[in-house]
């Protein structure tokens, strides 16, 4: 069954603890704290215990995103969240917070300065616990209170904390059981007096990247190439053109070295409404102008635009904010 205490702690940074290569599980702990003096683990996975054992991972220092304007007015404390679209829930593939290609691998602990996953954590948490404004935002799974458990790393009572700060779908089958859709675990960091919010995401290498939309189960039996650079993808959008009816347009480009025929292939918006992409061949290295039909909008209170193949699947997507959208006839790049 998908994760059944999924939501988000928002919290100040306290303290953090990296557990190196003599851990079991190796962990990077870090200590938070409601006003009220409520304390928090949130255990962040560092190493799979499936090979490849080095988790993938992507660092958004300036992460611009619609989802922050839901979560942002959110008062310190645990949140429960439902798993779907419009909640708060993060999903890495419906939801277009990250580009799957730009993930990278580190090893979990390493001699040496600024060359492991520990380092940047210690890093961005780093920063955090120095500003007292800043808040962290851990999206996973809740354990606690536990009123007779003191907690096993920073030794508060009782003990709570927060774990599965990672992609939680497309999972081999001895972890499928945890699968489901929009309950994605990662670490937001929001810096007030920047005015910047930081995103860090985690997934493990056997994962998935094409998952099933009710199940969050792997299609295919297997992990996808995350690494490979999606071969149509969305270059930029008029979002808010001038004009009523509004002529709303997508550009795509081939970036394969290959010819690519979208025969079949779709254009999907936020609310999953989807128009056709018109058939025919895109040569290496060309563009096409996709104008919008049908029930497909790209609202201006920001938006999603995800590319579908002609077997359904998740080829590109992209998100916009509001701030955007807000002036009228410019092109957003992405």
């Amino acid at each position: 069954m998908p994760l059944p205490r999924y939501g988000v702690l928002v919290a100040q940074a306290l303290d953090r603890v990296r557990e190196g290569s003599t851990a079991t599980t190796p962990h990077y702990q870090v200590r938070v704290r409601e006003p009220d003096g409520t304390d928090h683990r949130i255990a962040i996975n560092v190493l799979s215990n499936k090979a490849p054992s080095e988790l993938l991972y992507l660092v958004n220092d300036d992460f611009r995103h619609p989802i922050t304007d839901t979560i942002g007015p959110l008062t310190p404390g645990w949140h429960p969240l439902e798993s779907r679209p419009g909640t708060g829930s993060l999903d890495f593939i419906r939801g277009n917070l990250l580009d799957p290609g730009a993930m990278r691998t580190l090893p979990h602990d390493a001699s040496g300065p600024d060359n492991d996953l520990a380092d940047i954590f210690d890093h961005y948490v780093g920063r955090a616990i120095a500003d007292p404004a800043a808040r962290l935002y851990a999206f996973g799974q809740r354990w606690g209170p536990e009123p007779s458990a003191t907690d096993q790393v920073f030794g508060f009572l009782p003990g709570n904390g927060v774990h599965d700060i990672h992609m939680n779908q497309g999972n081999v089958p001895d972890y499928s059981a945890d699968d489901g859709v929009w309950q994605d675990g990662a670490l937001l960091l929001h810096f007030p007096a920047e005015d910047r919010w930081v995103g860090v995401f985690l997934a493990f290498q056997s994962q998935a990247w094409h998952t099933d939309d009710v199940t969050g189960h792997a299609i295919g039996g297997g992990p996808t190439p995350q690494f490979e650079q999606a071969v149509i993808r969305v270059l930029a959008a008029r979002v808010n053109p001038v004009g009523v009816p509004e002529d709303e347009t997508v550009l795509l480009i081939n970036a394969s070295p290959n010819d690519v025929d979208l025969a079949g292939w779709l254009i999907s918006d936020k609310s999953k409404a989807t128009c056709p992409i018109p058939a025919g061949v895109v040569a290496a290295g060309e563009t096409l102008l996709v104008h919008l039909t049908g029930r497909v909008a790209l609202g201006n209170r920001g938006g999603q635009i995800t590319v579908l193949d002609a077997a359904g699947l998740k080829v590109h997507g992209v998100s916009y904010t509001a701030d955007d959208a807000r002036r009228e006839g410019w092109t957003v790049t992405f």
